[in-house]
């Protein structure tokens, strides 16, 4: 049933998903795009609205695929009650795990903050959640976010890489640099 293979997926993703949303993408993109949920260009449309609309991307993900998943399963899922309630589920089995993490983990950690074993642990999760948000930017690089096309290629490259330029050095506020981008976007597009 479709409904334990979400659950299924987005246990998972909610126990193992460390380091935030970026560093959750590769984990949501193959468990929801692998089974053939929804496809790769859709996927790159939900990281796209989940980064307009408030909220984590884990969870605006979740709430998003559990509404259209039993459709895209069968046919017989397709009333948008079947969508809601997959959306609520998704949304709980991703949140709750780590929910209760923190609460069994949050206090014991820290109580024992300045122990060896406390930071060496921490120190070992840095780097690999940097790797997994490395991993992210390299994910979303594909012919949905950058065409098919050399010339549109090229045109989304420069427009990430002024992007990239105005926010860490420029020192511009992304809201402006997103803006900036849509209407270039639109412009060129």
């Amino acid at each position: 049933m479709i409904y334990l293979r979400l659950i299924w997926s987005y246990l998972k993703i909610g126990l193992f998903g460390f380091g935030g949303g970026y560093a959750m993408l590769a984990l949501i993109e193959r468990e929801i795009v692998g089974p053939g949920w929804i496809t790769e260009q859709m996927f790159t449309d939900i990281v796209a609205i989940s980064q307009m609309t408030p909220g984590p991307i884990g969870i605006n993900s979740a709430t998003y695929i559990g509404y259209v998943a039993p459709a895209e399963s069968s046919a017989a899922f397709a009333n948008p009650f079947f969508g809601i309630l997959g959306s609520i589920i998704c949304t709980l089995v991703v949140v709750v795990p780590s929910f209760i993490l923190v609460r069994m983990t949050g206090h014991l950690i820290a109580r024992h903050r300045d122990s060896v074993v406390v930071k060496g642990i921490f120190s070992g999760l840095r780097p690999v959640v940097v790797g997994l948000i490395a991993s992210a930017a390299l994910l979303l690089m594909n012919t949905a976010n950058f065409g098919t096309e050399l010339t549109q290629q090229l045109i989304s490259v420069a427009i990430c890489v002024a992007a990239f330029v105005l926010v860490f050095f420029a020192k511009i506020h992304p809201i402006w640099v997103i803006l900036m981008s849509g209407v270039a976007g639109l412009i060129v597009f």
